[in-house]
């Protein structure tokens, strides 16, 4: 049975050039809130503790914990200490939906904005994976999905212009790309799916509202219809402050790559 995070050996934070100690232990101790690991009494632990498990000062921990407070995660009760604020999400429910439905829910629950559509010729990756010919040109879409005027994703979307005809910044307002491409035919049979990170870059933490640098997730789909042609590579940029990429896996996949593989490019030459 794995141990409340809480209680796990003291560790002291890593001196990292460029990253200050409090803003460290802000970011530990929101992801905790946000796992509900201290939902059973809402108490955060005392101001002495954290300096101990953390190996920082007083001052660090009072900034830290000042941090939190301003975001309204937590509130300061005099004399008796910090609590997780009424309201504060803890835990997450899980997945139950399939990728289709997924995409449709996402498309129902959030908010588009449509920050570029044009036909150009993808980086090389992408084409190779997409089957274009040298110098082919797809249709590529750029979006940004808000949830209650929060940025949650920014989607990146190449598909081969021959499919992508109807989609335009009007249409895309209107409906998901997953929607246009099923409305004129296009079926969707395997997925070939990749998650990872990267670091924001300038333009990306303007949209996600995020600072340069920070870790995003990044899940790469590539959609093939049921004969096996690709019709579709999607990029989603995701900040694990407020999303995270669920998965349901069936018993009899457990032993198949539909349940995921690990790659190592360590000394990968091709």
């Amino acid at each position: 049975m794995p141990r409340n995070t809480a209680d796990a050996t003291p560790a002291p934070l890593p001196r990292i050039p460029g990253t200050s100690l409090h803003r460290q232990l802000f970011l530990v101790l929101r992801d905790e809130i946000s796992r509900g690991v201290y939902a059973q009494t809402g108490a955060l632990p005392k101001e002495e503790a954290i300096c101990e498990r953390f190996g920082v000062s007083r001052i660090t921990v009072r900034r830290a914990l000042a941090d939190l407070a301003a975001l309204g995660l937590v509130e300061r009760r005099h004399g008796l200490g910090t609590f997780v604020r009424a309201g504060t999400p803890a835990g997450r429910s899980s997945p139950s939906l399939g990728m289709i439905d997924s995409l449709r829910r996402a498309a129902l629950e959030t908010e588009v904005e449509v920050l570029e559509v044009a036909q150009a010729e993808p980086p090389p990756d992408i084409a190779a994976l997409l089957q274009l010919a040298p110098g082919e040109h797809a249709v590529h879409a750029l979006r940004l999905r808000s949830l209650q005027g929060e940025p949650v994703m920014l989607t990146d979307a190449w598909v081969p212009a021959a499919l992508g005809k109807r989609v335009s910044a009007a249409a895309l307002r209107k409906h998901a790309l997953f929607e246009i491409l099923m409305a004129q035919g296009v079926k969707f049979g395997r997925v070939v799916q990749e998650i990872s990170a990267q670091a924001a870059d300038p333009r990306c933490a303007r949209w996600l509202r995020t600072e340069v640098g920070a870790p995003l997730l990044k899940l790469v789909r590539l959609l093939h219809d049921p004969a096996e042609l690709p019709v579709q590579h999607l990029t989603v940029l995701l900040s694990p402050e407020r999303s995270r990429i669920l998965m349901d896996i069936p018993s009899e996949k457990i032993n198949t790559l539909s349940a995921g593989q690990i790659v190592h490019d360590i000394g990968r030459q091709d």
